[in-house]
């Protein structure tokens, strides 16, 4: 049964309702709340060349990564020996999560971990390959072998924090930050667990910079979703993690309410493997409001895929102004500002989305400079805006036509109700 509440909000009270309690971030523009919530409302872009793995060859060769982890991350020199790039940075994105949710006591309490990622371990693979090739396979150490398949970077934020609940990665390219939140939302929904560490992660890596240079879908310069002269992404790297709990759970323990998950929706264009579908990304945004109970006039804010290529942009306006009309919400692209993070680029989102409920804005989409006729859509453009967000929708689209959108609610409106 759905009943309003007295902000209008629907809820279906034959299931438990899901909040966030606590996030963490590992990015090219700021690592932690703090630096992640000063970089959203400053629109920070820091692009720089590509250290990861040997560019020769690349008439460019330029990503957001992240750099001298080392230096200012606690644990992360031990962790590089035991794992791959792509889980020390769940490790370090979930650690400041459980620190933010103020949750203790961790080693064996029943928490799941559920993770999306587009790659993987592809610098581990990278590897695997190079030495297997130059040496010979008896020559590739046993550390790699390990490390390799995709599962293990789950796994390793559950064994480095105590964790006995289910381990699992998803794998839906870079809409799978939603999908582990919509999944994690579910177990929680049904009673299967109070309490799920779930987001996205991924590292820059040769195989997926490799393949969009193929695409001709990277950019010379910045990444400038929804410009004229937009020319492709910038391939980034990094780890964001949200805690979800059950509303009950965190009443009883007095957890802070940063935001609420009302509802997601998934779809597959089943159309084409690279080329965006508008009339299957607008069913998913359908789906995902009627899960919520929301209308498209609820919606405040669209953190939206974005990615700075000449037809994903178009397709995406598109899919909004047939939901939404003429009254399209604010629509902005946080990958202007931290490349496309692949697996991690929608649970960034879901971050960005969080942090401008509870602080009052909405980042901008930068490096912008001239409208294009066909992107007719209000994207902040290049400076933070102030504005009160109840709700928010987040997009998550993806190669296979993998399509995922997740509504939230602000957190302070739901401790208002639940205080009246």
């Amino acid at each position: 049964m759905e009943i309003d509440d007295m902000n209008g909000q629907k809820h279906d009270h034959g299931r438990r309702r899901v909040v966030v309690t606590g996030f963490g971030v590992v990015s090219n523009v700021g690592i932690g709340r703090a630096a992640f919530t000063d970089a959203m409302r400053d629109g920070k872009c820091v692009v720089s060349a590509i250290r990861g793995f040997e560019t020769t060859g690349y008439p460019y060769a330029h990503a957001t990564e992240i750099h001298d982890l080392g230096g200012s991350q606690p644990h992360y020199d031990r962790l590089i020996q035991h794992h791959g790039r792509a889980a020390c940075f769940a490790v370090l994105a979930a650690n400041q999560a459980i620190a933010d949710a103020q949750l203790d006591d961790l080693p064996g309490r029943d928490i799941g971990v559920v993770l999306g990622t587009t790659n993987g371990e592809s610098q581990v693979l990278d590897r695997i390959v190079r030495t297997w090739m130059q040496d010979g396979p008896a020559s590739v150490a046993g550390a790699d072998w390990q490390n390799a398949p995709a599962h293990r970077i789950a796994n390793a934020v559950s064994r480095e924090l105590g964790l006995s609940g289910e381990s699992m990665v998803v794998a839906t390219a870079c809409a799978a930050g939603n999908y582990a939140i919509g999944h994690a939302t579910d177990v929680i929904n049904a009673g299967e667990a109070d309490i799920m560490l779930c987001g996205g992660v991924d590292a820059v890596n040769r195989s997926a910079y490799s393949g969009f240079f193929r695409l001709n879908a990277i950019t010379p310069d910045v990444c400038r979703p929804f410009d004229a002269d937009r020319r492709g992404i910038l391939t980034g790297e990094g780890a964001a993690i949200l805690v979800l709990e059950s509303l009950d759970h965190a009443e009883a323990r007095g957890a802070p309410i940063l935001a609420e998950i009302l509802g997601y929706g998934l779809t597959c264009d089943a159309n084409h493997m690279v080329a965006p579908h508008a009339d299957s990304i607008a069913r998913c945004i359908r789906i995902a409001h009627a899960r919520a109970g929301v209308e498209p006039s609820d919606i405040d804010l669209i953190s939206a895929h974005g990615t700075g290529t000449r037809t994903n942009d178009v397709v995406e306006v598109s899919a909004i102004r047939q939901v939404f009309g003429a009254a399209a919400p604010p629509t902005v692209s946080i990958k202007s500002m931290i490349g496309h993070t692949m697996g991690a680029a929608s649970a960034m989102g879901a971050i960005a989305c969080i942090i401008g409920m509870q602080n009052d804005f909405i980042p901008p989409t930068v490096n912008f400079r001239s409208g294009d006729v066909a992107c007719d859509i209000d994207c902040v453009p290049n400076h933070a805006r102030r504005a009160r967000l109840r709700v928010v929708e987040n997009h998550g689209f993806a190669f296979g036509g993998n399509n995922g959108v997740l509504i939230m609610r602000n957190g302070r409106d739901v401790v208002t109700e639940l205080a009246a």
